[in-house]
């Protein structure tokens, strides 16, 4: 029964906590403390750290297999997530660093010996000579064109890695037993200056002790037992107490060979310790004797069980590295192609490698996680939106004037009202010299006499009124349908009457110099700012299929993502932003032709696949684009939220998040397109169901609000009537 100090993370863990992303993002936090602890083991101030989907290591870089963050978070012990994330960090760091069985010697004579007495059951060597063996490299002569090892002054050509010498002499049972003692020499040795980690370490190892002994077979109990003796995390006493009584005289017998463990430092050394182990068990009867059965099948199958045995065991207390898990993990980590890296220095001393899989989820990971009144939190990735789409601003702007005049929301007719209250606004901001205004004849002698620092004063009143504006735009798929017209036709108007009106309250606010925040809203595969349609289609197809294969049934989360896109940010200017939003309007006004123009060229065509009929999460845009203008050091402040549908998150919460934002001083405007549920989540809404009308609801509820805030008046009925006047002009048409 567990202790109750101790701590199941799974048990304590939100599921939101428990997910890569969420596993990922917490190691990011001690990216920087991995990165210098890895420069100090490998001896090289210009090391890098990054993650990727294959865990490797050169002289320059490692790169750090994400998964086996998460894999030390289904584990038991008194720890924390952050002291895990920080030790499995620095536990990976050190097993890619100094693992390293690459270097090629011939198999010594002792070596050989032993192997014979596995063949043919007879009196082994002495155990000492298994590691007590000289060798020199000498240089090539003319006249071999193999390299060249005396042993004993005997020449010999052969010359193999030390996990094929393994194999040669005592199977894979030698390689994992090998791989299993190395694993704990490499944390004994580099993680000792770190007491702290090595601590979590040890904690995490002791708790599963007792279960992995309990379900090991003798064979993996003894190697199980040698793994924790090496790495000085249980004394032989506790472990003979728990291992059964022909394991535990085996411990007794081993010990001769493990305790020098701690000073060894060359690998094939080691090598020799594991093959003494290996004939240890074979003395006490803990080793299959199918190696000397008479078939090659028998000693094959028996071979396989010992190895099986010794990593069941293992496997089930230590923490899992890629490069100590078995030679195919070795080869892989060691021999794996160096995926391109992101630009060097972008995301600090750590950075993700190149592979799409990984791109994504670091994306994932390090977007701002959104909290909602109701207690729920949820990722939401927010980038730029793609510039691209500026390919097509010369067409829509021409498309923009005509659809203006058209819909009658013409620049002038909206700011026509406003401007004068906004200018007298802007100049109650001001007082000038002595007297409010006028220059008293005395200023000059008090001036002179230092009783006057300056002749003019700039004062921002108490009663100022400052603005900001956020434009939330629903960009799903759903929003280019087509949709019946007053004259019975049928076009795709949503997006294009939405961006419109976008456009219209971006040049009111511009005009009037009001903060302003235009954004368009989905979920989907998210496009960088620099996609074309061919970047795009090609890097959700790589990612897609990564991250099915790493992450199976995750992919599907950390591929179709709450994504909110930035038009136009508070800092930015607005003529930075025409030509995009110009673009994104040709291309929903006249989506069959901005297809065909796309499908001709690719290359630099904006990403029209980004519209993707995945349903929307409102609440989390709602809420991220209230925080941010709630940052803005203005006095009044609205949003404005346009959508086709309701949520497909939760309408209660929803409903919360916009009375939260109500109450904090913000104005929020729901506009439902042809969809009457948006009242139940929006107490300032309206419905339409033509384009004309949408365009006049976005931009008469702004103008109303501004207008009710400079000039005092109207009272709470401001939405109302500005519903109203919709509404009568929609039946008129």
């Amino acid at each position: 029964m567990r202790a109750h100090d101790e701590s199941v993370l799974r048990e304590v863990l939100p599921p939101e906590d428990r997910v890569i992303e969420a596993v990922v993002a917490r190691y990011q936090r001690v990216a920087p403390a991995v990165t210098r602890f890895a420069r100090s083991i490998a001896g090289n101030d210009e090391l890098t750290v990054r993650l990727g989907s294959q865990a490797s290591a050169s002289p320059d870089e490692i790169v750090i297999d994400p998964g086996v963050f998460q894999a030390a978070y289904a584990r038991a012990a008194p720890v924390t997530p952050t002291e895990v994330a920080l030790t499995s960090a620095l536990h990976e760091a050190v097993h890619l660093i100094a693992t390293d069985f690459d270097e090629e010697r011939p198999i010594p004579d002792s070596w050989m010996a032993h192997r014979e007495s596995l063949e043919n059951t007879a009196e082994p060597p002495p155990l000492a000579e298994l590691t007590t063996y000289e060798w020199t490299e000498p240089e090539p002569t003319s006249t071999e064109d193999d390299q060249v090892y005396r042993y004993d002054d005997v020449p010999i050509v052969a010359a193999v890695p030390l996990l094929d010498a393994l194999s040669t002499v005592a199977g894979p049972a030698a390689q994992a037993m090998f791989l299993a003692i190395e694993d704990a020499r490499q944390e004994r040795k580099h993680m000792a200056p770190f007491p702290g980690a090595r601590s979590v370490l040890s904690d995490l190892y002791r708790a599963a002790v007792p279960g992995g002994f309990a379900k090991a077979r003798p064979l993996g109990q003894f190697a199980l037992a040698c793994f924790l003796i090496v790495g000085d995390y249980l004394d032989r006493d506790a472990l003979q107490k728990m291992a059964a009584p022909h394991v535990a005289l085996a411990i007794d017998d081993a010990m001769t060979f493990l305790d020098p463990m701690p000073e060894l430092e060359d690998p094939w050394t080691v090598g020799g310790v594991a093959l003494q182990l290996i004939e240890v068990a074979r003395m006490h009867g803990i080793l299959t004797e199918g190696a000397a059965a008479d078939a090659p099948i028998g000693r094959s199958e028996g071979r396989e069980a010992d190895q099986s045995s010794i990593v069941e065991g293992v496997d089930a207390v230590r923490v899992v590295t890629p490069p100590l898990a078995d030679p195919d993990s070795y080869e892989q980590t060691r021999q794996a192609a160096q995926a391109v890296s992101a630009e060097r220095g972008r995301h600090g001393d750590a950075d993700q490698a190149g592979d799409p899989a990984t791109d994504q989820l670091m994306k994932v990971s390090t977007s701002p996680t959104v909290y909602l009144p109701t207690g729920q939190s949820g990722k939401l990735i927010v980038t730029d939106f793609p510039y691209s789409f500026s390919r097509f601003g010369a067409q829509g702007r021409k498309m923009l004037q005509a659809a203006a005049d058209e819909w009658g929301v013409a620049q002038r007719r909206v700011s026509g009202e406003l401007y004068p209250l906004f200018l007298a606004n802007q100049r109650r901001g001001l007082r000038t010299g002595f007297d409010a205004g006028d220059l008293s004849p005395y200023t000059p002698l008090l001036l002179g006499g230092g009783l006057y620092e300056r002749m003019f004063e700039r004062r921002d009143l108490p009663n100022r009124r400052s603005y900001g504006v956020s434009l939330l735009v629903d960009g799903s798929a759903s929003m280019l349908q087509a949709r019946e017209l007053p004259n019975g036709r049928k076009k795709p108007w949503a997006l294009a009457a939405a961006i419109l009106g976008a456009w219209t309250l971006a040049r009111l606010a511009d005009e009037l110099q009001i903060e302003f925040e235009v954004a368009i809203f989905n979920r989907g595969f998210v496009a960088a700012p620099d996609d074309t349609e061919r970047s795009y289609v090609e890097r959700r197809g790589r990612t897609t299929g990564a991250l099915r294969r790493t992450q199976g049934g995750s992919a599907e989360r950390l591929t179709r993502t709450v994504n909110h896109y930035l038009v136009k940010r508070f800092s930015d200017r607005w003529r930075g932003a025409e030509e995009v939003l110009a673009g994104l309007f040709w291309m929903a006004a006249t989506p069959r032709e901005a297809v065909r123009e796309t499908r001709r060229n690719p290359l630099v065509a904006p990403p029209l696949a980004m519209f993707d009929k995945a349903a929307n999460v409102d609440e989390f845009n709602l809420a991220y684009a209230a925080e941010r203008l709630a940052s803005r050091n203005v006095s009044h402040r609205i949003i404005v939220v346009l959508a086709d549908g309701m949520t497909r998150g939760s309408v209660a919460a929803l409903a919360a998040t916009t009375s939260s934002i109500d109450r904090g001083g913000t104005t929020v405007l729901g506009i439902g397109i042809g969809d009457d549920t948006v009242q139940a989540a929006y107490q300032r809404n309206a419905v339409v169901q033509q384009p004309d009308a949408l365009a006049r609801a976005m931009i008469d509820g702004v103008r109303a609000s501004l207008f009710r805030s400079i000039t005092a008046g109207g009272g709470g009925s401001w939405w109302m009537k500005a519903t109203q006047q919709i509404t009568d002009n929609t039946h008129a048409s």
